[in-house]
């Protein structure tokens, strides 16, 4: 019989389609489920649905074209870091007699994922602003190569990283701790990377990237920062780099600390997304725990130092160091009594 066929038995009990022989229908799940199940309302539900679609407000993709994989994208960035970090994220053995080959394949294939998902961030972009035939196939290769040209200077400035890190932080006297263990160095080693395809023009991949980022360590920097060797995130975690900010070479951010725009109007992604609105922070500067520095005007001078919980929207000049005055702490016991 058809388990939604209810026949009834002997001494009123029902055969309802449960695991049991005969049940009492008052109390079958099996049946009550049954009468309480809402799927008939469904199919209003997906009718709205392909209506609403067709409204201003509503983001969908919808179309033969292929776009960009989130997940092929993080899987490209895990393989360009093995390549950039040779030996510390593979289980291949490397050594003199290999390395060479293992590069070499690794870089192979990623230039492969490259071009294809390039290729789909240009098609995709095309399609969503209604521009005509732009060579997604042609541009994808050239660009994909171009950032493979910059690994060699990526590892150099990623170098110069992991040397800020061991210099800054009294902590750790080992690189291979920086490289495994140090959020800080994951986000920029990341952030370096997608800064690289950022200025190829290469829609969507570099955020896609470094959001990736943001959400391992809590550091988000936007892939159009520009950011000189030698930086170093200790802790990192609420550190926020805006698109515009301009970072000098050797500088030094602890965590909460947000390099920003100054308040924006509601209609600011239209009207200010090519102009500077973020701070400019020159070399050696050092910005200690949750300190606010606002504004494209802003410039923070050379080798000065900014104190904790600092809220800053003018510029300071080179060699300034910049604190809030000396709290007044009260000391009570369990009493309240001073």
């Amino acid at each position: 019989m058809s388990g939604n066929i209810r026949i009834p038995q002997a001494g009123g009990s029902i055969a309802c389609g449960c695991e049991q022989t005969t049940c009492d229908a008052q109390s079958c799940d099996h049946v009550r489920e049954e009468s309480q199940s809402q799927h008939t309302k469904l199919p209003a539900v997906v009718r709205q649905l392909l209506l609403s679609k067709h409204a201003k407000e509503s983001c969908e993709h919808v179309s033969p074209v292929f776009i960009p994989s989130q997940e092929k994208i993080i899987a490209i960035v895990r393989q360009a870091r093995r390549v950039l970090f040779p030996g510390y994220f593979t289980k291949t053995r490397l050594h003199a007699g290999n390395v060479e080959y293992y590069i070499g394949q690794e870089l192979s294939e990623l230039y492969d994922k490259l071009v294809e998902q390039i290729a789909l961030a240009i098609r995709h972009d095309c399609r969503r602003n209604n521009q005509p035939c732009t060579n997604c196939e042609g541009r994808s290769h050239h660009m994909a190569i171009a950032c493979l040209e910059s690994f060699p200077r990526l590892t150099s400035l990623l170098a110069t990283d992991i040397q800020a890190a061991l210099d800054g932080d009294p902590a750790t006297s080992s690189q291979d701790e920086v490289v495994f263990c140090y959020p800080g160095l994951l986000a920029i080693s990341i952030y370096r990377l997608a800064h690289e395809l950022f200025l190829l023009n290469v829609p969507i991949i570099p955020r896609i990237m470094t959001e990736y980022a943001h959400s391992l360590t809590g550091i988000d920097i936007h892939p159009g920062a520009t950011i000189g060797e030698g930086f170093f995130i200790d802790h990192g975690t609420g550190v926020v780099i805006g698109e515009t900010t301009l970072i000098g070479k050797n500088v030094r951010l602890y965590q909460g600390v947000t390099l920003g725009a100054l308040s924006l109007p509601r209609d600011a992604g239209a009207q200010l997304r090519h102009h500077k609105r973020h701070p400019t922070i020159e070399d050696e500067v050092i910005i200690y725990a949750n300190t606010t520095i606002l504004g494209g005007d802003t410039v923070i001078g050379a080798r000065s130092v900014i104190g904790g919980n600092i809220w800053l929207t003018e510029s300071v000049a080179p060699d300034t160091r910049v604190f809030r005055k000396r709290p007044e702490l009260i000391f009570a016991n369990s009493n309240g009594e001073k």
